[in-house]
């Protein structure tokens, strides 16, 4: 047995998406996103489930906010949907929308939680996507527009602001590997709306700057981590083109003012270009106050021509697998936290998701998630190993509070926390809540080996 302590400085979460909990699709003057259309049409989702309903936050709000209060969570890390601001992306604002999420960040404030706010987790309204979405570059200044009404109206309220959630996924796994919304399956035009996703984050930072906003503000990739199978030169380069498509290309930019030119080289082999325009890296890089990292998996992987678009075969070695599929790989956590202090230096990080499907039900009014506990422990543990090597770590929030949506997954994926039953919508604390509550309470867990 071993203790694991975290200072009394580090600031215990959960986090969450509008589209996959609040439902009230067509209520109050929302417009429609990408994932009402995705959702509905024929194949796209698992069930054919949408998010018309979800986990009814919008009407059940206060009753979350108890059980985020009673969990003891200090922080909490919401999106906002932006077709419920901007029914049709830009002009006439909705202020029943924004009525909504002044009464919700009121209520989190006097419950004396700290709201974190997502301005963008995947609901582009269909609007946009109708003239070409995040591949048309009216589509962010659409964006700066949307997140300079949200500054200007929360400003004192929400403090800590996240631009952008997952690139990676609603450029390249949205729209070339398609499996989620607009579902496309174009490598060009993914690697465009990388580039305009980045150039969005910049240009609402710049606005954040310009303004004055009381507050940081920063964005949420995500990331994976992709160990070589052997010390062959060819596995290691597989890896590194692996794990840089998720890290090196988002942050480079961000942090460098320069797409990786390793990447760069490997895309234009492939016969992908990158269009940018005067200003677009300097707009790109402005300084942010802090990076939200988002972390689930890694696998072992080394090179094989053809397999996939780097060349890069992942290898089963053996690794226990969540209900959804990914490897329990803490290890790489701890890697992937590293590396970004040694190759961008000491920005403070808060990670923003970090969490494990296990679908358990309920049996005789209790979920006994143990295994979610499990990897729960593994990954704090690794984080604390990331804190004692010089990792500037802020806070942890896991994801997520709820079960809800899991985009195409629909609901048979459960991340939560709290277990939904998405027929009565009744909230059912899990083990993992209690452990969370009680780790957050003691700053402290026993790690059994």
């Amino acid at each position: 047995m071993s203790i694991i302590q975290f200072s009394k400085d580090m600031k215990w979460g959960a986090a969450t998406a509008a589209y996959q909990i609040e439902g009230a699709a067509f209520e109050d003057g929302r417009g429609l996103s990408i994932w009402d259309t995705f959702s509905k049409t024929p194949g796209k989702v698992i069930n054919g489930d949408n998010g018309d309903v979800a986990c009814d936050s919008y009407h059940r709000y206060e009753e979350d906010i108890q059980l985020m209060k009673e969990l003891g969570i200090e922080m909490y890390r919401f999106s906002v949907s932006w077709p419920r601001i901007f029914p049709t992306g830009t002009g006439e604002v909705n202020k029943k929308g924004l009525d909504f999420y002044h009464r919700f960040v009121d209520a989190l404030l006097e419950n004396g939680i700290e709201p974190m706010c997502t301005l963008y987790h995947w609901d582009l309204p269909q609007a946009l996507q109708d003239k070409g979405g995040w591949d048309n570059r009216e589509t962010v200044e659409a964006f700066a527009d949307y997140a300079e009404l949200m500054f200007k109206e929360f400003n004192g309220k929400i403090k800590m602001w996240i631009t952008i959630n997952e690139p990676w996924c609603v450029s390249f796994l949205s729209n070339y590997i398609g499996v989620h919304a607009p579902g496309n399956q174009d490598l060009q035009l993914a690697t465009t709306i990388s580039h305009h996703l980045l150039l969005a984050h910049g240009k609402a930072v710049t606005r954040f700057r310009e303004l004055g906003i009381e507050g940081e503000i920063g964005y949420a990739p995500n990331t994976e981590w992709n160990e070589p199978f052997s010390n062959r030169q060819e596995d290691i380069d597989a890896c590194n083109r692996g794990t840089g498509w998720f890290i090196e290309w988002f942050f480079d930019p961000v942090f460098k003012g320069s797409y990786p030119e390793f990447m760069v080289n490997w895309f234009e082999e492939k016969g992908v270009s990158l269009k940018i325009e005067a200003g677009d890296l300097e707009t790109i890089s402005q300084p942010i106050d802090f990076v939200g990292i988002n972390y689930y998996t890694g696998s072992v992987g080394r090179f094989k021509q053809g397999e996939d678009l780097f060349d890069l075969e992942k290898i089963d070695i053996g690794y226990e697998k969540t209900d959804i599929g990914w490897n329990v790989y803490s290890e790489g956590f701890y890697k992937v936290l590293t590396k970004i202090k040694d190759q961008y230096g000491d920005i403070p990080i808060y990670i923003t998701e970090n969490g494990a499907c296990y679908d358990d039900d309920v049996k005789d009014g209790q979920v006994k998630d143990q295994r979610r506990i499990d990897y729960l422990k593994m990954h704090l543990t690794s984080l604390k190993r990331s804190i004692d090597a010089g990792v500037n770590i802020k806070g942890y929030l896991t994801w997520s509070l709820l079960d809800n949506f899991e985009w195409a997954e629909g609901y048979d994926k459960r991340f939560g926390l709290i277990h939904i039953n998405f027929n009565t919508l009744e909230r059912t604390k899990k083990d993992s809540y209690y452990w969370y509550k009680q780790t957050i309470n003691n700053g402290w867990f026993e790690m059994f080996y």
